[in-house]
């Protein structure tokens, strides 16, 4: 068998094993497998670095299909190159509890480095990785020991190209020069709709030069000599980033639907698979056939996966041996293990610090964590010095100066959080951006989707209310808070003051499960005395008794979160004034207070007591569940006003007066 032969037996394997599985489950999108076969083939047999045998290897090459819908397509070549992912679970593709979801799920599928559906967060997450691999490069390699050095390499689409946050992401990437970040850009000229030209008609390949990336075109997609070249072209640029624009053919083979946008969201069809087959010069009649020939060529990534691995233990045990300080750090970074005394740099606030905004004293605990927690880097979408977030002492991540912790991120919120992801899911590094609490819209899909992998990220948002002020209702977060709290999986904190703000920050640090979001205030707040109030340790159970009503149970419960904590404290006075007991809880997140035993939830909010009173300066939807139907709601069901931030509090009804009138009401 000559060597084209064997290449089009595996290309057609792919195609193959892609069409029978999205029949089999009656959904799915065969056409782009079908076209980007041969790209897959050349790039997953021979440039890939990857190790089958172990997905999780800290120097592997990452791969990430932007393109989700095109799922089948990693899943053969996962399965073909003999990851952990059976024949079995192919014919499973798409059914309930199968390891081949409809698209890739980071952390249910080997192999998968991230989960993508939302056309153009993979690119971002792999710009997000890329980053990673540069920063942790100059981390960690010497002179003669390159023990960091792996390429990041992205599958997209057109839809990819199309959205607005691989904009974003590719025109940072450009800017940093990530030169070992390589895109497949699959240029099919197909979408759902049908020809791209009916939306679509700009130059790609000079947009993406313009971000200064090298760009490289194929113009035959079924070309392996031509895709092999443009692959060491790009592996070759030690300046930009690549994008290899291939120009294929959605489902391709298929005499019927081939450059149809038929092929692009559903299955082609019994009679048509039997047609393409023997288009392709395939057995017609067994579905799911692998040829022994071609399996035998894909299982040699087996073996040469476990060499370089090997290779790369070698070559850690020389770094370890020449430079053991560091070496010995490389295991616990990129497991994620937190030195010991991180923490221990974390100011203790009190009232004679005077009021300090929870944004500032979330930039001061930045800055005392950051030193013992190396691996800490991120930044804000240009709102450093608003969201507090500059590390000091560090330099600006940029071209060539990768060793550096402060990010520039630029007025690109959703690319951003994208960004954020991949860097966490690389491992090795904790990432964190800023922006202003109204913006978490921006950067909502790239947060849910972090949700859902449990991506350790940490977002800070700040200026966190309608007393953002003068810049009006369009900066005036309301139904923000709501928003976040509604995503699975995300755990949402509001911190009362700067105490709060430091037990908030070790919560987000040691959260390995998931995203972080801090709700941070734009005013300047008192710190609480806690020598007369409660310890902020608290906060870790959500929510916890600040102060309580004197010598017997209380009258009423104040529950409020972040700014409002301190009305709910001076109504409190006045309220006992009026011979009323009241109960202070502070709630700056609901998630960490639903993961305590009912036996602490009776304890802070005790079932007995159903006079309460919420306090939040956002939506009142959701504060239901803790004041039940005999409580009441102060909140703010409305857009704010441009006027100073105390006026637009006061006229909104957030002030002691309006606490105690209507806990006396109760």
């Amino acid at each position: 068998m000559t060597q084209a032969t064997t290449d089009a037996l595996c290309v057609n394997t792919i195609r193959t094993l892609s069409m029978d599985a999205i029949q089999k489950a009656n959904s799915g999108h065969p056409g782009a497998p079908m076209g980007m076969a041969p790209a897959a083939y050349v790039l997953f047999t021979r440039y890939l670095k990857h190790n089958p045998s172990n997905p999780e290897w800290h120097d592997r090459d990452r791969f990430v299909l932007s393109a989700g819908h095109a799922s089948m397509l990693i899943y053969s070549l996962l399965h073909l190159t003999g990851y952990d992912l059976s024949l079995d679970d192919i014919k499973n593709f798409r059914q309930w509890g199968s390891r081949t979801p409809g698209h890739p799920e980071y952390g249910h599928t080997p192999g998968v480095e991230t989960t993508t559906g939302p056309l153009g967060q993979g690119l971002a997450n792999a710009v997000g990785m890329a980053m990673a691999e540069r920063f942790l490069a100059s981390y960690f390699n010497r002179p003669g020991h390159p023990v960091v050095s792996h390429h990041t390499y992205c599958y997209c689409g057109d839809g990819c190209m199309m959205e607005g946050i691989t904009h974003e992401a590719a025109s940072l990437a450009g800017h940093l020069g990530l030169s070992k970040l390589i895109c497949l850009y699959d240029d099919n000229k197909i979408s759902i709709e049908g020809s791209t030209d009916i939306a679509f008609t700009e130059d790609v390949k000079a947009r993406f030069a313009a971000y200064k990336w090298q760009v490289i075109t194929v113009e035959d997609g079924n070309d392996l000599d031509a895709i092999a070249k443009a692959i060491e072209e790009a592996q070759e640029d030690k300046d930009r980033p690549s994008l290899i624009a291939i120009r294929s053919h959605i489902a391709f083979g298929s005499p019927h639907k081939q450059d149809s946008s038929d092929a692009h969201g559903a299955p082609l069809g019994e009679e048509e698979i039997l047609l393409t087959k023997k288009n392709l010069g395939w057995p017609e009649t067994e579905p799911f056939f692998v040829p022994q020939e071609a399996l035998d060529v894909f299982r040699q990534c087996v073996d040469k996966g476990a060499k370089a691995e090997a290779e790369w233990n070698d070559a850690m045990a020389a770094f370890s041996k020449a430079h053991p300080e560091i070496a010995e750090e490389f295991a616990p970074i990129m497991n994620g293990d937190l030195p010991d005394g991180w923490d221990a740099d974390i100011p203790a606030f009190t009232p004679e610090d005077n009021v300090i905004a929870t944004r500032a004293a979330s930039g001061t605990v930045l800055n005392a964590i950051a030193p013992k927690l190396p691996t800490l880097i991120g930044g804000s979408a240009d709102l450093a010095p608003s969201n507090k977030t500059f590390i000091n002492g560090s330099g600006e991540f940029q071209v060539m100066n990768y060793q550096n912790r402060n990010i520039r991120f630029g007025v690109r919120e959703h690319a951003m959080g994208a960004i954020m992801s991949g860097m966490a899911l690389h491992k090795g590094i904790r990432p964190y951006g800023g922006t202003f609490l109204v913006f978490a819209d921006y950067v909502r899909p790239a947060i849910r989707v972090a949700a859902l992998m449990g991506a350790p990220t940490i977002y800070v948002f700040t200026h966190d209310s309608v007393a953002v002020g003068e810049d009006g209702p369009t900066h005036q977060p309301v139904e923000h808070l709501l928003s976040l709290r509604a995503i699975p999986n995300l755990t949402v904190i509001r911190p009362s003051d700067a105490t709060e703000t430091a037990e908030a920050w070790k919560q987000a640090i040691t959260n390995n499960s998931g995203p972080t979001a801090l709700i941070l205030s734009r005013q300047k707040l008192p710190v609480i005395d806690r020598n007369r109030y409660s310890g902020a340790q608290g906060l870790a159970y959500g929510a916890y008794v600040v102060a309580d009503a004197k010598g017997k149970d209380p009258d009423c419960i104040l529950i409020a979160s972040g700014s409002e904590v301190n009305l709910a404290l001076q109504a409190r006075e006045q309220l006992a004034e009026k011979g009323v007991e009241a109960r202070v809880v502070s709630m700056p997140s609901w998630e960490l207070f639903e993961k305590t035993t009912e036996e602490y939830r009776n304890r802070v909010l005790p079932p007995n007591v159903t006079k309460r009173l919420a306090i939040e300066a956002g939506t009142t939807l959701g504060w239901e569940r803790y004041v039940g139907t005999d409580g009441k709601i102060i909140g703010i069901d409305r857009f704010g006003a441009s006027a100073p931030g105390g006026e637009v509090l006061n006229k909104l009804g957030m002030n002691v007066d309006n606490v105690v009138k209507n806990a006396l009401e109760l």
